[in-house]
């Protein structure tokens, strides 16, 4: 699983039927210090994210699980909105 933040929306007046109900949205990865992470990519969205919200979203063949079928052309899905990330800043290594 990996972070993004949504960043637009991807409009299509035709869809491969299985996603005709999931909206395509661009996100773009980043790390938990909100650091970019690479170029942007589209991902179905299965959980309703809107324009600014941190996501977390999964890659490869695992990306089509969360559909309501059991194949699509699906490399990347949204699977849930972050509300908060926590981390600690000086992490010291215990000896």
């Amino acid at each position: 699983m990996f972070f993004a933040q949504v960043i637009g929306t991807v409009w299509a007046t035709k869809k491969y039927p299985a996603l005709e109900s999931f909206k395509m949205q661009f996100i773009q990865p980043i790390n938990g210090e909100m650091k970019k992470l690479g170029s942007p990519i589209v991902a179905i969205d299965t959980v309703g994210a809107g324009p600014g919200e941190i996501v977390m979203y999964i890659t490869a063949s695992e990306a089509v699980i969360p559909l309501p079928v059991d194949m699509a052309p699906v490399d990347a899905s949204i699977v849930g909105i972050i509300d908060r990330i926590d981390m600690e800043k000086n992490l010291e290594k215990k000896n």
